[in-house]
């Protein structure tokens, strides 16, 4: 059977984060123990040594960036750039690497929010809406990043472009492309597919991509219609480990 689609998390907006962990939990941060399995975490559990250096960083408007997960080193960084606004496209999660995300954004003064984007699924017209009002909520210059800065920082830098920044939806999901290492031809294909379906129903109507999304539309009769490749999914799946 499969599971219910969870809603996403509350969105936040200020120095404190949502998310605090347990004194029972694995990662509380004030035991040396805890600490320790939390940096395991993020550098191994989480592939964080192939970002050590790679952060697949790109700065895409003066008020935007977008990347891979980031280290609380990586987080430093962005402090110094000028960011004030994490966006953690991966949502809130009881892990090692987002516990010392937290903690890195409020000892840097760092507004951290969470919004969870899906990578192998078609976003809900709900979320799509929520994403938009937080855009205009939020302080600037922000950063945001899921674990590889690939596919959910790409469809939500995609809509970026198109909520904020006035691009049409040709422009905008240039966001979702290889240089980025989005992989169309897997699961994360959907995600293309998305962008695909709104066009189709602008060539037959002439209607706005906003207007589409209020409309309303089904996810899960657009991804049954998608379809996707063996190797891709092997690619993206075994080779790469996307989450």
């Amino acid at each position: 059977m499969r599971r219910a689609r969870k809603a996403n998390p509350a969105i936040h907006i200020g120095r404190l984060c949502l998310y605090k962990p347990p004194p029972m939990s694995r990662f509380d941060l004030t035991s040396p123990a805890g600490r320790k399995r939390a940096w395991r975490d993020l550098i191994w559990g989480d592939h964080g040594f192939l970002r050590l250096r790679f952060r697949n960083r790109w700065q895409i408007t003066p008020n935007m960036a977008r990347s891979n997960q980031p280290s609380p080193v990586h987080l430093e960084e962005e402090a110094k750039l000028g960011t004030r606004t994490v966006l953690n496209l991966r949502g809130p999660s009881e892990t090692g690497y987002y516990a010392l995300e937290c903690e890195a954004c409020e000892r840097l003064g760092l507004n951290l929010v969470d919004f969870r984007f899906r990578s192998r699924d078609v976003p809900s017209a709900e979320d799509v809406l929520a994403w938009k009002d937080l855009l205009g909520r939020i302080e600037y210059p922000v950063l945001m990043h899921c674990k590889s800065g690939a596919d959910r920082a790409g469809i939500a830098a995609a809509l970026y472009m198109i909520f904020q920044e006035g691009l049409d939806v040709e422009q905008a999901r240039d966001q979702l492309h290889l240089r980025y290492l989005h992989v169309k031809a897997g699961k994360t294909g959907v995600l293309d597919f998305y962008f695909d379906e709104y066009l189709r129903a602008r060539d037959r109507t002439g209607i706005g991509f906003e207007d589409w999304v209020r409309a309303g539309y089904d996810p899960k009769e657009i991804r049954a219609r998608f379809r996707t490749s063996t190797a891709g999914n092997f690619f993206v799946d075994r080779v790469l480990r996307r989450e």
